[in-house]
């Protein structure tokens, strides 16, 4: 009796909700950061704010989330923003620098290395704004 009563209600419900039929189209980006708002130490198992500095180049990128590589003690990092097609777009002037931000816990000894995506080189290889941060013990 209770399947029969869930599943009634799992029909009510989904049968209830209405479709968004907007057309909105979008695609995801990785924007190259600018700099970094970072301690220059870390406590172990505290939480520091590590602020992001990016360009955002026209209206219709929205930050969405951030790029977060965890590998050992070594973090790769970048902005991720949607970038909506609508023909309302501006060109920002000279881009807009933009700031998110995220927290971070400290969970291990030794020293975390950040590694923040600044694009692309010449050569097509990915370029890193490298920050090393020592964990300290008090």
């Amino acid at each position: 009796m209770k399947k029969i009563l869930f599943l009634c209600l799992t029909l009510v419900i989904f049968s209830s909700c209405s479709i968004n039929k907007d057309n909105t189209t979008f695609s995801v980006e990785i924007l190259a950061v600018e700099s970094v708002d970072i301690p220059d130490t870390f406590e172990l198992g505290e939480t520091y704010p590590i602020t992001v500095s990016y360009l955002r180049p026209t209206t219709c990128h929205s930050f969405k989330e951030f790029y977060y590589l965890k590998e050992n003690n070594e973090r790769t990092v970048a902005p991720i923003n949607y970038v909506f097609e609508d023909d309302t777009c501006e060109n920002t002037q000279n881009n807009t620098l933009t700031e998110s931000t995220f927290n971070f816990k400290v969970t291990s000894n030794g020293s975390y290395i950040f590694k923040f995506w600044q694009g692309k080189g010449t050569d097509g290889e990915s370029q890193f704004l490298v920050i090393e941060v020592p964990v300290i013990q008090l």
